[in-house]
């Protein structure tokens, strides 16, 4: 069974929502990601999405592009971050992992190859961002062919008959956007998220993790009631641009989200 099911399920036997946490690879280097990964699953991270460093981030905002700027002057690459999962996994590290990448990236890697290697490496999902589900049901295909989940993006705007176009083609969780625009920190959560997910939860019995906007532990709890996990990004990869080098530093940063999240 994929990591991401094993996890899903076992937060559902004990009743508990997950902490899914996003970090650039490459930010600062390779070598402190993989620091970051194993504090990450010491202290109870329940999924780690990594953001494939890319030239042109279309759907971030400024401290995640600031992120794949210092990743990709590190020297990072799609390549390299699939030897850094490879790496991690022979180290025992059994965190499930999900890569957040541009499709670009993908297309010149090989579609088929990146699914093959994917598996290989030990990725466990794939958020394709700039890929419509008009252009990509051949994509996601392959992915589960390879044993890898695609997960699926839907926002505050995906019409209905969107909403059921996408499910179809999803695996793992669906990752619903809070709000409307780029990553970043927000003061506060919307307001629509418990409307908005039971509407996905009408057409999907996927596990709904929630992103986009949530810095701190007292909106990371009031996501996860809504759904069955929450997402921060920006705000840890924040700290890892103050502290990136002291993977021990930013992990006591999470530890509270992830405390608020499954009490």
């Amino acid at each position: 069974m994929n990591r991401i099911d094993q996890k899903f399920r076992a937060l559902r036997t004990l009743g508990k929502k997950g902490f899914v946490a996003y970090i650039a690879a490459g930010d600062p280097n390779l070598k402190q990601t993989g620091a970051l990964a194993r504090e990450f699953e010491r202290i109870g991270v329940d999924v780690l999405e990594l953001g494939v460093p890319f030239s042109d981030p279309l759907a971030d905002g400024v401290v995640n592009q600031l992120a794949a700027e210092r990743a990709l002057k590190s020297g990072t690459t799609l390549r390299g971050v699939l030897d850094l999962v490879r790496n991690l996994r022979r180290q025992g590290c059994e965190i499930p992992i999900v890569f957040y990448i541009y499709f670009n990236l993908v297309h010149r890697y090989g579609v088929k190859n990146f699914a093959k290697e994917a598996c290989r490496a030990g990725v466990d999902g794939v958020l394709t961002l700039d890929l419509p589900p008009e252009e990509g049901a051949a994509f996601q295909q392959t992915l589960t062919k390879a044993g890898v989940h695609p997960i699926v993006l839907i926002a505050p705007t995906t019409p209905t008959n969107r909403i059921r176009t996408l499910v179809k083609q999803a695996g793992g969780f669906i990752y619903y956007i809070s709000r409307e625009g780029v990553t970043g920190m927000q003061s506060k959560v919307a307001t629509t998220i418990r409307d908005r997910v039971a509407v996905i939860r009408q057409y999907s019995k996927l596990p709904v993790a929630i992103g986009f906007g949530i810095s701190n532990p007292k909106q990371a709890r009031a996501v996860a009631m809504d759904g069955d996990a929450c997402v921060v990004g920006s705000a840890i990869v924040n700290q890892i641009a103050q502290n990136g080098r002291d993977a021990k530093k930013v992990a006591r940063f999470v530890a509270p989200l992830i405390k608020e999240v499954k009490r």
